[in-house]
């Protein structure tokens, strides 16, 4: 790579920029955040599209995937594997190629104005005074621009529409909301102590039960559905992208005030990736008889360890097929994300994602430097005490894999491979404490409370 010495400058710049706007308390215009984040990864996709090395996967799984499009093949056969997600953005690639734009560009063009479209609406998600503030630190955000503008990684793909997907959601009114505010297992067993286990399910599923209440429309019923329906289908478009997305569907159904909106919500989530698949015969020239196989390729997750954390030190730091390692490490995932969601079901929903992405690069045994991107938006938005080490931190990671290690030749490459890889053991800790810890309970939660008991208590004759 040719350009790291400017391209270091302009993330150093970029995380000074931030530090001093936290510090001083900047509120700069739409306009000038905007401006900043433009010229930031523009800046760098131009210096990455002219260089002579290119990311291995943006040009022998991405490109493919676009070609395959443009010769009427499917995208995920046609690249080989190397494309395993569902087509909407290989759409999008066969159509910058077909335009005649570079691959170089267009394929960075997609990341590039999907990470610009992320800026504002970072700051819509913090809301409140410091909307501002958070959508310019996120224009300055040094993993953000690596990702986007020099990988090409369709992680802000998957964000800009999983955040729209949030701020719609949540609608207008305070920025604070809180979590689950129902106690369902206590609920049950309050139930089944007064009722007995048949009266307790009479209670909840009978023509008059809990659940057909809950289900129940409301005054505002057909306002807060069309929030329910639009934020399900940009959370589909989101999972259209790439499938991790999937850990964003509960922050964002908590959002909803309803379980009817809820439940119209997880519902419309399916439809866009139904539709891309459903379509891949008439849009992607996939027949019908390899649908399956496509399916099982797309469903299908190589057991490759050895990049990041303590899979790194178990083998050493190099990649490696290891199905045991990977086993134990996807259940310590399930295991740790069904604690983390315990531990934070009363918090804001953007606090609860933000702890279940944290703990998520916690525990996973796999990891490239673009999945350090997920839980950016969200914890700028809303950063907590140790957000701005963990920023630093795995940016210097990840900018030591893009811009350093690049300077070498492959055998180089490969040694330092392995000492980058068990290093980011010393990121963990790093991003544990950076999870909201503090904010287990939001403050709307904790109101919710309180008023609850109150509202239960008989009116005095």
């Amino acid at each position: 790579m040719d350009y790291a010495i400017l391209t270091g400058i302009v993330l150093v710049t970029g995380v000074v920029l931030a530090l001093v706007a936290q510090w001083r308390g900047w509120r700069p215009s739409l306009l000038t955040v905007m401006a900043v984040g433009v010229v930031f990864r523009v800046l760098i996709m131009t210096l990455a599209a002219k260089s002579e090395w290119q990311p291995v996967d943006f040009m022998e799984s991405f490109k493919p995937a676009g070609e395959a499009i443009l010769n009427r093949e499917d995208p995920v056969l046609g690249s080989e594997g190397g494309w395993h997600f569902l087509p909407t953005i290989p759409y999008v690639y066969g159509l910058l190629l077909w335009l005649g734009i570079p691959w170089e560009v267009g394929g960075r063009l997609v990341t590039v104005v999907a990470d610009i479209a992320l800026i504002p609406l970072v700051g819509k998600l913090a809301g409140g005074s410091t909307a501002s503030l958070r959508a310019f630190q996120y224009a300055c955000n040094p993993l953000a621009i690596l990702v986007a503008s020099i990988h090409g990684q369709v992680e802000p793909v998957a964000l800009v529409f999983g955040v729209a997907a949030f701020v719609v959601a949540r609608g207008p009114g305070d920025p604070e909301r809180p979590g689950m505010t129902t106690d369902v297992v206590a609920m049950v067993r309050r139930s089944v102590a007064f009722r007995g286990l048949a009266g307790a399910v009479r209670h909840a599923a009978g023509p008059t039960g809990v659940v057909r209440r809950a289900l129940a429309p409301r005054a505002d019923d057909r306002q807060v559905l069309r929030r329910a329906i639009l934020a399900g289908l940009l959370m589909g478009l989101a999972l259209c992208a790439k499938s991790w997305p999937i850990w964003l569907i509960p922050g964002m159904l908590l959002f909803l005030p309803t379980a009817r909106a809820r439940t119209v919500a997880f519902l419309a989530t399916g439809i866009a990736p139904v539709f891309f698949l459903v379509t891949l015969p008439i849009f992607a020239g996939t027949s019908l008889s390899q649908i399956p196989e496509v399916i099982k390729v797309i469903q299908d997750i190589r057991p490759i360890v050895g990049e990041w954390g303590y899979s790194a030190i178990l083998v050493d730091g190099n990649w490696t097929l290891d199905q045991e390692i990977a086993t134990f490490g996807t259940r310590l995932i399930y295991v740790t994300l069904l604690a983390t969601a315990l531990l934070w079901h009363r918090a804001d929903p953007v606090d609860l994602t933000t702890a279940l992405l944290l703990a998520f690069m916690v525990v996973t045994p796999r990891l490239g430097a673009q999945y350090l991107m997920w839980f950016m938006p969200f914890l700028v938005a809303r950063p907590t005490r140790f957000a701005w080490p963990a920023i630093i931190g795995v940016s210097l990671w990840a900018g030591y894999g893009y811009l350093y290690m690049t300077q070498f030749d492959f055998a180089t490459w490969w040694h330092l491979h392995s000492i980058w890889a068990q290093c980011s053991i010393v990121l963990l800790p790093v991003l544990a404490v950076a999870m909201p810890w503090d904010r287990r309970v939001s403050a709307a939660s904790a109101t919710a409370g309180r008023a609850a008991p109150q509202a239960r208590m008989p009116v005095s004759a």
